[in-house]
């Protein structure tokens, strides 16, 4: 008697690549890029694609990394904390985080598609929440500000601590001049953001042009062009609480940098493309560690 044997062939699907499509730097951006390495031989910067949905996939796990690189900083603090970026395609719809999926865990499947107008899940996990006051920040920051494609803001510890002074942060370093007339301070606290007009209130605080905001009692807000520019922005910016802190604390005298020499290190390091090009390291860290942030 014969035995037959059956064989099973299982065919993966490839998801493409991107697209890559060329595109035009500023002139400004294409200076800093070139300044930022020896002898003008500058990393790629923003990349664009050739469709929306190349894009939105991009986008997503770029937001993705950004959470996993805040759960390695300690920035989770229970169902708190909130990145946005806003659609490629629908300007008037930005994608945020699910509510209750820790940032250590966070997928770009995890993300949910919402209406800046009335919160409407849109796309994405469509069985999941978000966060109410998350929503009602960074719907009105996206609407205040078309410039702005991404918002963080979490209560990392430094920038609550620092937020307790209700001040800006002094040029006292090299880093955080990337700020320099470049944050403003949301100096009233009007409890946790579940109302409209609270949100209204820090987009009206966060400014026209300003990268950052620190936010009265409550911790820090970064912008960006892209997820991670607002992410850097963020990194640096809970870095420079701390250090300001350590440097009050010190009792020392301070010798602040001047306000040419500022204004040169923002011009020379903190534009979209360099602010990108910085974050560069702590994706590709996430993604040797592990690429599961981009199902």
């Amino acid at each position: 008697m014969s035995t037959a044997t059956t064989t099973t062939t299982t065919t993966t699907t490839q998801v493409p690549a991107p697209r890559v499509v060329l595109k035009t730097m500023s002139e400004e951006d294409a200076v800093a890029m070139e300044g930022m390495a020896h002898q003008g031989r500058a990393l790629p910067g923003i990349p664009m694609f050739a469709t929306h949905a190349e894009t939105r996939r991009w986008m997503l796990e770029h937001m993705a990394a950004a959470f996993r690189v805040f759960a390695r900083e300690g920035y989770a603090e229970g169902i708190s904390g909130h990145i946005s970026v806003r659609d490629p395609e629908f300007p008037d719809r930005f994608w945020i985080n699910s509510l209750g999926v820790h940032f250590a865990m966070m997928r770009a499947s995890d993300m949910i598609c919402v209406s800046h107008e009335t919160g409407e899940i849109l796309a994405g996990n469509v069985q999941g929440s978000i966060n109410s006051a998350g929503y009602q920040i960074h719907s009105a920051v996206h609407r205040a500000r078309p410039d702005v494609h991404s918002i963080c803001h979490t209560h990392s510890a430094h920038g609550r601590a620092y937020s307790s002074a209700g001040k800006p942060l002094e040029m006292i370093n090299q880093d955080v001049c990337y700020l320099y007339n470049a944050h403003t301070v949301y100096d009233q606290y009007g409890g946790i953001a579940n109302e409209a007009d609270e949100g209204k209130r820090i987009a009206e605080a966060l400014g026209p042009k300003n990268k950052a905001c620190i936010l009265l009692n409550h911790g820090l807000l970064t912008v960006g062009h892209t997820v991670d520019e607002a992410a850097f922005l963020f990194v640096l910016m809970e870095r420079c609480c701390r250090i300001q802190m350590l440097a009050d604390a010190s009792g020392n005298p301070k010798r602040l940098v001047s306000d040419e020499d500022a204004a040169y290190n923002f011009r020379m390091a903190s534009t979209p493309e360099c602010l990108y090009t910085e974050f560069q390291p702590h994706y590709k860290y996430e993604e040797f560690l592990s690429s599961d942030f981009k199902n």
